[in-house]
């Protein structure tokens, strides 16, 4: 975890997970950067909330990989899942609903399967490609550290690979080009930025 700036009320938090996808962000604003993984991103975001200030609201910026064939861009997340939490088991165990899907930012936005394995293999790719178009590694655990604490979230990813085999060569590839995408995308959308 490393947390450049300060959180501040009033100001946003932008949050990545690591420094080759904020290597081109103003840091005007305070930046948070997590870790890969959904344990990193609740710890690390789960502190930063709880140091202080709150701020007016979390922006997660990152790279995703296309689930579906021929998605490419900048999509603003209007859903986020847990693909690897076997809910419907644990609800058949205990009653209880753990990890239901989390509406975040852009209500009519792309839903994001959240989990721990970076998918570079097809069957994986097709087995979550009916549940979601895009795929990532923090995203779930960021939304619900957020909800938790009631800080508004955004989650915005740049598809940096097409999560198949060629994935993991393919994001070393790309990560700065998408970068460059999403601190531009900070530039034209974050009212506060710079």
């Amino acid at each position: 975890m490393q947390l450049i700036g300060q959180i501040s009320a009033g100001r946003p938090l932008l949050v990545l997970a690591v420094k080759e996808e904020a290597q081109y962000l103003d840091t005007s604003l305070p930046v948070l950067l997590t870790g890969m993984g959904k344990v990193n991103a609740a710890i690390s975001l789960a502190t930063a909330l709880a140091g202080g200030s709150l701020p007016s609201e979390v922006i997660n910026l990152g790279t995703a990989g296309a689930l579906r064939p021929g998605l490419t861009g900048t999509h603003r997340i209007g859903t986020v899942i847990q693909h690897d939490l076997d809910s419907d088991v644990l609800h058949a165990l205990t009653g209880e609903t753990y990890g239901a899907p989390l509406a975040v930012g852009d209500s009519g936005g792309p839903t994001l399967a959240t989990g721990d394995s970076f998918i570079n293999d097809e069957a994986a790719r097709a087995r979550l490609a009916a549940r979601a178009p895009l795929v990532d590694m923090e995203g779930y655990a960021l939304a619900t550290a957020a909800h938790r604490v009631g800080v508004p979230l955004q989650i915005v990813k740049h598809v940096s690979d097409d999560a198949g085999e060629e994935a993991a060569k393919a994001w070393r590839e790309t990560v700065a080009q998408c970068a460059r995408v999403l601190a531009d995308w900070a530039a034209l959308n974050i009212p506060s930025y710079a």
